[in-house]
């Protein structure tokens, strides 16, 4: 499984917002227990999902400036963006498949489906 990235209200623009791919950001802090439910899921879509979204991790306890910005009022918070701007969010622990389907949407396309034409 891959380490999440860890980013900083001072990192974030550069790590999310400029992103070229869409990210996940995983709003967290230590003593969240439901957060601490989530991140094996986390690194499995990290792993699983390369090319298609990165999945980074904000402490909002150590940068409550983004966490503020975003209006993240409860954790674990999961929010996807893509082109800087948010596409979903996820409030609360899920499991996987459930964070999937609700971030399956705003992805590109699977190695295994590009270049593929879809039914009219």
């Amino acid at each position: 499984m891959a380490d999440l990235i860890h980013v900083t209200d001072a990192t974030f623009d550069a790590e999310v917002l400029d992103s070229d791919s869409p990210v996940l950001v995983d709003f967290w802090a230590d003593w969240c227990s439901p957060c601490k439910l989530v991140e094996p899921h986390l690194k499995a879509i990290a792993t699983e999902q390369v090319g298609r979204v990165r999945v980074v991790k904000l402490n909002l306890d150590e940068n409550p400036a983004t966490a503020n910005r975003y209006g993240v009022m409860s954790i674990p918070t999961m929010m996807l963006f893509r082109d800087g701007t948010e596409h979903a969010r996820i409030v609360g622990a899920q499991p996987k498949a459930s964070i999937m389907q609700q971030i399956e949407p705003h992805l590109g396309p699977t190695s295994a489906n590009v270049g593929q034409t879809q039914p009219s």
